[in-house]
């Protein structure tokens, strides 16, 4: 794997970061480098702004609408929007059912919904996760009732990231009986609109509103939305939480996290925690480019992806852990209310001492969404070490 940049490659990163500069909101950088949450604007008008510059489905090849990059400008793009503070791109859409979309889908599909994501002028939202059915993903319940050209869906999604900002869900939902869980389970493309959906809020500790319940009672969806073979979407399941893991580790914002450490503390014992994490983000960068390398020939994400979920999940967490750390005792005045962009609040302690705690107990989730590690570690001993 040769990491050395050709001069191609550096005129693309500058050109990267030149467009990021002239088209990421001043106020929308200010959030990412102070902490404070993102509202739905943040998120679609720096989307929108990657979509007309044919940049924001930049994992996708150019025979479905992609730029078609090489794994080093992909790499170079993630680094400099992180370097520029623009906020993570929701995977929902480009990274998680556009590529399902266009790998299991049939024309009139991939015609009908691959724009809109690319655009990001539909929305997405991701309905895996239910009560009882989260890391053990094939015990899900939510069912799906074939009635001539459409299925009748009912059950409860829950976890539902930005369920409340979707125009559509893509579920996992079961259209059969099967002694195998796995199977029996399709993959659904359902229009939020749809009359029998209800979404209801889930504020977490850090006073976001990110996450939602989607209740579907008796919700009519035509059966030209399944995506793939009925039965049979266990496949298009496992083929997204592999995209979905790679992901997962967000390197790129785990260096940016490291540097924002360094200025929070010059104390020689903090600096030899910060040298510690990060020499771990450089390791688990050179472990991506091995599985971006891997892609580049081919290849799809495999089970060692899991790893990259772990250890990026672990990181993660160790950076809160450290900022806590670093604010000291500024860090128990609990505040997440100084988050949001229009508070009054007058934070206790220096300007970067609020986000600490709330970040603290927001990054607990990450070593179990997309997969616990637990089940990735299952993956990782039964995949790759054949145990």
């Amino acid at each position: 794997m040769d990491l050395a940049l050709k001069p191609e490659h550096k005129a693309f990163s500058d050109e990267v970061r030149d467009f990021t500069r002239k088209n990421l909101s001043p106020a929308t950088r200010e959030k990412t480098f102070s902490g404070k949450h993102y509202d739905r604007d943040d998120h679609m008008v720096w989307q929108q702004a990657l979509g007309k510059k044919g940049w924001l489905a930049y994992t996708w090849p150019k025979k479905h609408g992609g730029p078609g990059w090489d794994v080093t400008q992909r790499f170079l793009f993630e680094n400099v929007l992180a370097e520029e503070g623009a906020p993570r791109i929701l995977p929902f859409g480009p990274k998680m059912v556009g590529p399902v979309i266009y790998t299991f889908g049939n024309e009139e599909q991939k015609a009908r919904f691959l724009p809109g994501i690319r655009e990001s002028t539909v929305s997405w939202c991701q309905g895996y996760s239910e009560p009882g059915a989260g890391s053990d993903l094939a015990n899900l319940r939510t069912k799906a009732d074939r009635d001539g050209d459409h299925y009748v869906v009912n059950g409860q999604k829950t976890w539902t990231s930005y369920a409340h900002w979707g125009d559509w869900i893509f579920c996992l939902v079961r259209t059969g009986a099967s002694a195998k869980p796995q199977e029996g389970i399709s993959f659904l493309l359902i229009d939020m609109k749809t009359p029998g959906v209800t979404v209801r809020p889930i504020i977490m500790l850090d006073g976001a509103h990110a996450v939602n319940d989607v209740f579907l009672d008796n919700v009519k969806v035509p059966a030209a939305n399944l995506v793939g073979k009925e039965n049979e979407g266990w496949t298009c399941a496992k083929f997204l939480l592999a995209n979905e893991r790679l992901g997962i580790a967000e390197v790129p914002s785990s260096k940016r996290g490291v540097s924002m450490l360094r200025a929070l503390s010059d104390d020689p014992s903090m600096a030899e925690k910060i040298a510690d994490i990060d020499l771990q983000v450089q390791a688990l960068e050179m472990s991506e480019l091995r599985a971006l390398s891997t892609m580049a020939l081919g290849g799809a994400p495999g089970p060692e992806v899991s790893t990259l979920k772990v250890r990026g999940s672990e990181i993660q967490q160790r950076i809160a852990e450290l900022a806590m750390e670093a604010v000291g005792e500024y860090a128990a005045p609990y505040q997440p209310g100084m988050l949001f962009h229009d508070t009054n609040e007058t934070p206790v302690g220096p300007d970067h001492a609020p986000p600490a705690a709330p970040r603290y107990f927001n990054m607990r989730k990450t070593s179990i969404y997309g997969g616990s590690t637990e089940i990735q570690k299952n993956i990782v001993s039964k995949m790759v070490l054949g145990l």
